[in-house]
């Protein structure tokens, strides 16, 4: 008897403790302070600027996949490469920037219904879109990121958060950058085959 008892203990300690629920721990837009010798304000600013990075970072991100998946024409193969590389840099940027919002004590935005509320990178038709146009989305998205990146670096420097401003100078802006030139070359008006 004792071990048909012991065998239904050891069958319920196995069982998952599945649907569980409770309180949040944390709620978003508050930072919890960390020994970082950063005022509050400071990290709460910080944290506020990186989310909304953040947001536009994974729409560019997921822009890059949209692109790759629904390319068409003569450069389908180069572009088609090109976009999942970008896509896969963005993607690790991603990380680094919730990570950092992390480190900071704040909470990073991480679902995809907040991403969208909060991003101010225009959303693209559901359909297909010629090359030109899709590399043209592409760089406004890189424009706006960049433009809020040398602010936000700018604000970051002043306040005295070393971290962010190197993160948001030399992750972010170098990244764009490089892929802004990538994509632009694209979008240059030269014959494929006989010099003019």
């Amino acid at each position: 008897m004792s071990r048909t008892r012991n065998r239904s203990r050891n069958g319920e300690r196995a069982r998952p403790l599945d649907h569980q629920t409770a309180h949040e721990i944390q709620a978003f837009g508050h930072a919890v302070h960390l020994p970082i010798a950063l005022p509050a304000q400071v990290v709460e600013q910080s944290v506020e600027n990186l989310n909304q990075v953040l947001a536009d970072t994974i729409t560019l991100r997921d822009l890059y996949k949209k692109h790759h998946w629904q390319l068409a024409g003569p450069t389908f193969y180069q572009l088609h490469l090109l976009f999942d590389k970008h896509y896969e840099e963005q993607n690790d940027l991603v990380d680094t920037i919730a990570e950092r919002i992390q480190s900071l004590g704040g909470l990073s935005l991480a679902m995809g219904a907040d991403v969208a509320e909060t991003t101010i990178i225009p959303r693209p038709p559901k359909g297909r879109e010629e090359p030109p146009v899709q590399i043209s989305r592409l760089l406004h998205a890189h424009e706006i990121l960049l433009e809020e990146a040398r602010s936000m670096a700018r604000l970051a420097a002043d306040a005295g958060d070393d971290g962010t401003n190197d993160l948001l100078v030399s992750d972010l802006i170098r990244l764009h950058e490089k892929e802004v030139w990538f994509l632009s070359e694209h979008l240059v008006n030269v014959p494929l085959v006989r010099a003019d």
